[in-house]
């Protein structure tokens, strides 16, 4: 088991320096009863801990570990002498840092609560509490003094082993209390440098298609996110129905049922997978990628004027800042540059006359000076790059393949028409648009061979 969980970027010396932080899972081998008990002991005792910091930090609004810390420590110590002591620093980081949030969520009202809840733990380690032995063993401290646990390595975790990144000596554990094993996130990090771009890659992120321009080719690639939305929307109903009928709204195996369902993980696949091809194209080339700058909560500002319930459900489960964020993430890890732009009047200005383009019910709209037609997802792209360039539309900079000659043929042949659409179903399980645009034309001259023979 392994996934990408966090990632941070700190600058360091240099103008364009920077520190990435990624965080791998492994798991760990089964432990007999007797040695997991211990494990059970100390996360009920660190759980104790951090709710009375919690509640403390919450009440006097702490939101500094240092502070925190020397505020705490000594009491806490005198609570549990048998406890490694740097159990009660790691406590006080993971406090404060619940509680900084948990702030944050109050200023803003999207909660009443007077304290934050401690449902969930993982217990933080430091470099005094876990010791990795090679790549397969890691000894813990604990009460009862040191364990060590063997690991399952994976895939992922001698990617980033191999590729140059370096293993932070802190960690984090869960307990997987049914199969008896511990849950590590291990901490890697590299140093990176972005490079100086040659061009770039604009994106124009929609609820059932991401539109990608690169080289005066704009790329269409499908990720049904409207699909997998309703989907799960109408199932979710129809337990609910069902189960409510039967026993209370709180049924526990309703909730069982619920908690089973995919849709966050399915809408996670996509968005991983296409900031990958789409960030590995951008490296290819030397392009940065430009991005809308939709600021803080864009779903909010989009629904308040709609009533429909199932549409400002939609608008919310599309999730426009996730692929952002995956696509910013993914251009970390290839010194890849990201720049945000506005996002303002992007689809309804054309390009080359910056004036309006007309729609009437569709995708596609007619300039309203030079009559040319424009797809919406196209006429974005073109206008996010110019203001990437930071030209007007004809005083642009030039750019790798960067030709609008305005034909006012309706789609023509111009690279201001050209829109391939690809479904995800070819895009999903390839690492380039290249091949994957050979597998497009391949396709429709196999179907038009098809209906050629049929005629």
């Amino acid at each position: 088991m392994g996934c990408f969980l966090q990632a941070s970027l700190a600058p360091t010396d240099g103008e364009d320096a920077s520190i990435v932080t990624r965080t791998v899972i492994v798991r760990s081998e089964r432990i007999p009863k007797k040695l997991f008990r211990f494990f059970i002991e100390l996360e009920g005792m660190y759980r104790n801990i951090v709710e009375q910091l919690v509640i403390y930090s919450a009440r006097e609004k702490i939101t500094s570990f240092i502070k925190l810390k020397a505020l705490k420590y000594r009491e806490t110590r005198n609570l549990y002498p048998h406890l490694p002591s740097h159990y009660v620093h790691t406590a006080c980081q993971d406090a404060s840092t619940r509680v900084k949030s948990f702030l944050k969520l109050k200023k803003e009202g999207s909660t009443k609560k007077e304290y934050p809840s401690v449902r969930r733990i993982s217990i933080w380690l430091d470099d005094h509490l876990c010791r990795l032995d090679g790549l397969t063993r890691i000894g813990i401290s604990t009460h009862r003094g040191w364990i060590h646990v063997d690991l399952i390595p994976h895939k992922q975790f001698y990617k980033y082993i191999n590729s140059g990144w370096r293993l932070a000596s802190e960690a984090r554990i869960k307990l997987d209390r049914k199969e008896r094993r511990l849950i590590i996130y291990l901490i890697f990090r590299r140093n990176v440098r972005l490079y100086k771009p040659s061009g770039y890659v604009a994106i124009d992120v929609n609820e059932n298609n991401v539109a990608v321009l690169i080289n005066g080719k704009a790329y269409l690639l499908e990720t049904n996110i409207e699909r997998i939305t309703l989907g799960y929307y109408y199932r979710r109903k129809r337990v609910q129905k069902k189960y409510d009928k039967i026993c209370s709204a709180g049924c526990r195996m309703k909730r069982k049922i619920l908690r089973k369902l995919r849709e966050e993980e399915r809408k996670d696949d996509t968005r991983w997978k296409v900031a990958n091809i789409i960030v590995r194209e951008a490296s290819k080339h030397g392009y940065g990628v430009v991005l809308e700058d939709l600021g803080d909560k864009p779903a909010e500002n989009m629904i308040s004027r709609i009533k429909d319930d199932q549409l400002r459900h939609r608008i919310f489960q599309a999730a426009f800042k996730g692929i952002q964020r995956a696509i910013e993430e993914k251009a970390k890890e290839h010194d890849v540059p990201v720049i945000y732009v506005s996002p303002r009047n992007t689809s309804k200005q054309c390009p080359m006359h910056r004036v309006e383009i007309r729609y009437n019910g569709s995708r596609i709209g007619v300039c309203s000076a030079g009559k040319e037609k424009w797809h919406r997802d196209v006429a974005a792209c073109y206008n996010l790059l110019l203001k990437a360039l930071g030209g007007d539309g004809s005083t642009a900079p030039s750019h790798p393949g960067l030709t609008l000659d305005g034909s006012p043929m309706p789609l023509g042949s111009t690279a201001a028409h050209d829109l391939t659409g690809i479904p995800r179903s070819l895009w999903a399980r390839l690492k380039s648009l290249d091949m994957t645009m050979n597998k497009v034309i391949g396709m429709n001259i196999q179907g038009q061979t098809a209906r050629g023979s049929q005629d």
